[in-house]
């Protein structure tokens, strides 16, 4: 019979492999991103808030801080180094006004968590108390982290288009969640489950949406390339004509006579 444990690992180990695929799920959006040289519509708040939760969970999976959460530890590094990756690429292709503000967030982010740190290290002398303190900071900045695709939510919802809202975020999302959450349930570690319990929630309101408004995105998309196509040939026509007026103009005849 499987032990508890070795289903726990199993799952921690899937948690893994599917938070790794959902830190890498928004590289299609930073190449598009650098293919156009702008940002465009695209918000930084996402890979923000993932940041400074990648980071509070760093510290929630020291041995010091908690026991037995290594897999948390390893997945929310290597999620930190790819956060920053984003960020600079986002700083690198956004205008002044929103590259001050990543910069001036991700600092502010990093000196919060080395001074929480520095504190419950200090001060906090049990493990208990030091899982309780970091815990709950980790539940807030996990559901801000599942919570931050809200506007963009609304912004589907308005403009009935989800061109903006990338699909395998949205699907990576959902089936971290609801790993973590199973993974939290053996042993039932709160910190784990709550926030998890919830990004499982808002990745299927955003899979529900995608499911909604994909037809009219395609038929706006349709639209666009349609019109420019027109535009297009209008300029198309209106040069043509342009030429035959020239040649038409005794000036014109006296060129092309001249040329011959």
């Amino acid at each position: 019979m499987v032990s508890p444990n070795a289903i726990r690992t199993a799952l921690g180990i899937l948690g893994n492999i599917i938070s790794f695929v959902l830190f890498l799920s928004p590289v299609p959006t930073f190449v598009q991103i650098w293919k156009k040289g702008s940002v465009e519509q695209f918000s930084a708040v996402p890979y923000l808030a993932t940041f400074g939760n990648c980071m509070l969970w760093v510290l929630y999976g020291v041995p010091v801080v908690h026991e037995n959460s290594i897999l948390v530890l390893t997945i929310n590094g290597i999620g930190c180094l790819i956060e920053v990756s984003y960020l600079v690429l986002f700083v690198l292709y956004s205008d002044k006004k929103r590259r001050v503000m990543v910069l001036l967030i991700s600092l502010v982010e990093v000196i919060f968590v080395g001074i929480l740190a520095a504190l419950v290290l200090t001060l906090a002398h049990t493990l208990k108390m030091r899982s309780l303190v970091v815990g709950i900071l980790c539940i807030i900045f996990n559901i801000l982290m599942y919570a931050s695709p809200l506007s963009v939510m609304k912004m589907v919802i308005t403009t009935k288009s989800v061109e903006y809202m990338p699909f395998s975020l949205s699907l990576a999302a959902f089936c971290n969640g609801l790993c973590w959450t199973a993974y939290a349930l053996i042993p039932f570690d709160p910190f784990v489950a709550v926030p998890n319990g919830l990004g499982t929630l808002f990745g299927l309101a955003q899979l529900i949406l995608y499911a909604t408004f994909y037809k009219s995105t395609k038929r706006q998309v349709a639209e666009r390339e349609r019109k420019g196509q027109v535009g297009l040939t209008e300029v198309v026509v209106e040069k043509a004509e342009s030429n035959k007026i020239s040649n038409e103009h005794p000036n014109g005849r006296v060129a092309e006579r001249n040329g011959k």
